[in-house]
């Protein structure tokens, strides 16, 4: 049955929280106070009503169409022990009886306000923060620098778009980048647990809404710029100007910056922090620009179990390891990910120890996941949903198929419209076989969604094999039905995800085990899942998009 958009994982908190006082948070932060806050206390903060729990304090922020003031009684029945808010926000709050701290802007001073509660600012102990952005790669360079990390035996925390990782514990997702609240609470948890190193997935909008204030990371990383969210920039300069503040002096301490792109050398340029560089001369733009980093990426071989690279640096270092992944483009976020180590202050004859000659011991959900067994065709679930994306995982799975390659797809509802051309093309001219289906349509028309990608790949390959199928439970057993043995799909968009927003409903769903069901109803062998499957293993797919599955 389909679960209710608000039905999410729960925000973490630290198990042994600080207790501070409300007067001195107040004596900080305040432009004044409403009420007496001299005896009272507080051991957390959030934003969410939601998620409040007693003795908190709950901040009301203006949003696009209302105030969260306005649930500033629910917080009091809740246990909410004060309002931090605006002076519009103090207004609606004032019924409360709660005290009510007011600031000149709640949104943007929730980094610091978090910090200062949950004793995670820059003057706190903390492990060491890895901070990655760009548009493509920052899941994957995150999960590799979790992978070699625990290959080194240092206790591990993660934070990206799949997962939270807190010293083994898993959880689901909720954003790219959890709000500032949200996020100090998790690095308090993680300091509990003992946590050494933390890889964090830092998206340009956690920069622009704020939500990794508070924090200075020890290495931020750059991996690329493509075209991608210009539903929320208004073009791609806006969108690349608000990666660079990773990379101001009050957010991080060093940078790896990857050349692959041409933005990189901007964001080298631009650094305020020390810089070092590293690319991949067989997929940057500019070869000679990348021959020329201090650390290349050079690749070795590639097959369907992984991709053999190694890593050169300027004074003579080298490196040789294998990520588990196909893609020329996995082998640049690894070594990434292995530089940004050592600018962490990581031995390298530690990391020889642990790779030369070796494998990266990392799991990446949903990136060039392949699901499917040793014999029929390679089926592999990604997560990419922008052209760059496609393009550069559609030239990995050309190069270790024998066979055909067909591409199966859809396109986000309710979001950047301006790639969806460019992504119909893409796809059409890296496939042999296209697949147009539905993605998460939210509140958008999903049979318009098609036409537009089916339309670019038309013009784009007049007479290429282009089909559309509706909904995605029947797409992936057409499309196995289309190849065999040799062949490969790649399913691009859904990843990880363990659900499909249909019109604000967040419906069970998963394309991993979609795709392991077509496999084995086809009589291909598939492997045993290794991940949570969201649904009854005794439903079959339905051809109503609104019930994606029934009962047998």
């Amino acid at each position: 049955m389909p679960t209710a958009a608000s039905n999410l994982p729960p925000v973490l908190r630290p198990e042994h929280p600080l207790v501070r006082s409300l007067a001195e948070l107040a004596s900080r932060f305040a432009t004044r106070v409403d009420g007496d806050t001299s005896a009272t206390t507080l051991s957390g903060i959030t934003l969410a009503t939601a998620d409040l729990r007693p003795g908190e304090a709950f901040v009301a922020i203006r949003g696009g169409n209302s105030h969260g003031a306005s649930f500033a009684a629910e917080a009091a029945a809740k246990g909410a022990v004060a309002v931090i808010t605006d002076d519009e926000g103090a207004r609606l709050a004032a019924d409360t009886g709660l005290p009510i701290v007011v600031v000149d802007d709640p949104r943007a001073m929730l980094g610091d306000l978090s910090a200062w509660v949950y004793g995670t600012g820059p003057g706190d102990a903390l492990p060491v923060l890895f901070g990655t952005t760009g548009t493509n790669g920052k899941t994957s360079v995150s999960h590799l620098l979790e992978g070699i990390l625990a290959q080194l035996g240092v206790v591990t925390g993660l934070s990206s778009t799949a997962e939270r990782h807190i010293a083994g514990q898993v959880i689901v997702s909720r954003l790219t980048t959890p709000e500032a609240s949200e996020f100090h609470a998790l690095l308090a948890l993680m300091r509990e647990r003992g946590v050494e190193a933390v890889a964090v997935e830092v998206s340009a909008q956690a920069l622009s809404r704020h939500r990794v204030d508070g924090i200075v990371f020890d290495v931020a990383a750059f991996t690329n710029l493509s075209h991608d969210h210009l539903d929320d920039y208004a073009d791609m300069r806006e969108y690349f100007e608000a990666k660079l503040p990773l990379f101001h002096a009050d957010r991080s301490r060093r940078a790896v910056v990857s050349l692959d792109s041409a933005a990189g050398a901007e964001v080298a340029a631009r650094a305020e922090v020390p810089v070092v560089t590293v690319a991949t001369p067989d997929i940057a733009e500019d070869a000679d620009a990348a021959a020329r980093a201090d650390w290349v990426v050079e690749i070795v071989d590639e097959r369907q179990d992984g991709t053999e690279f190694r890593l050169n640096g300027s004074d003579g270092r080298s490196l040789t390891t294998v990520v588990p992944v196909i893609g020329r483009h996995m082998a640049a976020n690894a070594g990434l990910a292995i530089v940004m180590m050592l600018e962490a202050g990581y031995a390298w004859d530690a990391l020889i120890a642990a790779l030369d000659g070796k494998r990266i011991e990392a799991s990446l959900p949903g990136r060039t996941q392949r699901v499917s067994g040793d014999r029929g065709p390679a089926v592999y679930i990604d997560f990419g949903h922008s052209p760059d994306a496609f393009e550069k995982t559609l030239a990995a799975v050309r190069r270790v198929t024998p066979g055909r390659v067909l591409m199966l797809f859809g396109a986000d509802g309710d979001r950047d419209a301006t790639k969806r051309d460019d992504m119909g093309r893409t796809a059409v001219d890296g496939s042999d076989i296209l697949v147009v289906t539905d993605h998460h349509p939210r509140r958008e028309d999903p049979d318009r969604i098609r036409a537009t990608l089916v339309a670019a790949a038309r013009r784009a390959r007049p007479a290429a094999e282009i089909l559309e199928f509706s909904p995605p439970e029947r797409a992936i057993f057409e499309a196995v039905a289309l190849v065999g043995e040799g062949d490969a799909i790649l399913w691009a968009g859904p990843g990880h995800q363990d659900y499909r927003d249909i019109r604000g409903i967040r419906t069970p769903y998963s394309a991993r085990e979609l795709a392991r069901r077509a496999l084995r109803a086809a009589g291909w062998p598939v492997p045993e899942p290794t991940w949570p499957v969201p649904y009854p293993a005794d439903t079959t797919p339905s051809s109503d998009p609104e019930r994606p599955f029934d009962s047998p």
